[in-house]
Order: structure tokens, then C-alpha cells, then sequence
């Protein structure tokens, strides 16, 4: 078995199905800030657009995979995939923006400490986390 403290493994992306590729990268692009850095079809003719956070350098990966394809399955949301957490600097703004875009509150902003969090889901209904910290440069 391997030793995780001395091999190299970093986390390259997220990847998550889309049913409508179009109208994701409007959302994820407009509404959070994301800049197209990859794109293309694979071998079995699914398109695959790579998007990266200027700042964080974080990635995300969306899929799409026409009907007909073999990994065209019946959708089913949020199977598999968690969330994905954004850091905005005006909550309630994002949430507005977001929402204009076809996204849906989930669950109403709390206060966690000093932070404040909100659930939304993406047009696919995809949880995404969205928090404020105070005083943090995002």
C-alpha cells in the first residue's frame, strides 16, 4: 500500500452531469464568476467543459452527455455529489443573482459563528454551498 504523506496526489477537479450545457455555463460563469479554461468532446461523444475560480484556482468539470450515449442516463439529482462550496463576499447578493438564474433555495441563510451559509441548488438541482466570512478577502 501506498504512503499518502510521500506519493503526490492533489485534487484536480470536480466533475458533474449537466442536462443542459448551455444554460450551466451561463450559471456557473455569470452567476459565479467561473472562466472557461478547457473544452471538448470525448471518444464517446459526451463534451466536457473545464472551469477554473481565478482566485482559488479551484476546478469544476461539466459533463454532458447527449441522449443516446452510454453514459446518457436517466438523471437523478444530487446522486453521488454533495455540494460545492463557494466563498462570496455578499450572500444575500449571490443568492439574488443566482436564483435570477435558475437556481433554488434549500436551505434559508443561517449564522454559523460569524459565518454566514446558505443551500442552493443549481439549475440540475446540484447542491452548492454558499458562505460569507467576515473580513475575508474573497
Amino acid at each position: 500500500m501506498r504512503d499518502p504523506s510521500v506519493t503526490k496526489v492533489k485534487l484536480l477537479y470536480t466533475g458533474i452531469r449537466v442536462t443542459d450545457l448551455e444554460r450551466s455555463l451561463v450559471f456557473y460563469k455569470q452567476g459565479l464568476g467561473l472562466t472557461e479554461i478547457d473544452r471538448g468532446t470525448m471518444s464517446h461523444g459526451g463534451v466536457y467543459v473545464l472551469l477554473e475560480d481565478r482566485d482559488t484556482k479551484q476546478r469544476l468539470e461539466l459533463n454532458f452527455y447527449p441522449v443516446g450515449n452510454r453514459f446518457s442516463t436517466p438523471f437523478t439529482p444530487g446522486e453521488g455529489l454533495d455540494h460545492i462550496g463557494f466563498l462570496v463576499d455578499d450572500l444575500d447578493g449571490v443568492i439574488e443573482e443566482l436564483c435570477a438564474l435558475g437556481a433554488k433555495v434549500v436551505v434559508d441563510p443561517w449564522n454559523e459563528g460569524k459565518t454566514r451559509i446558505a443551500f442552493l441548488t443549481d439549475p440540475d438541482g446540484n447542491w452548492i454551498e454558499i458562505m460569507q466570512k467576515p473580513n475575508l478577502e474573497v
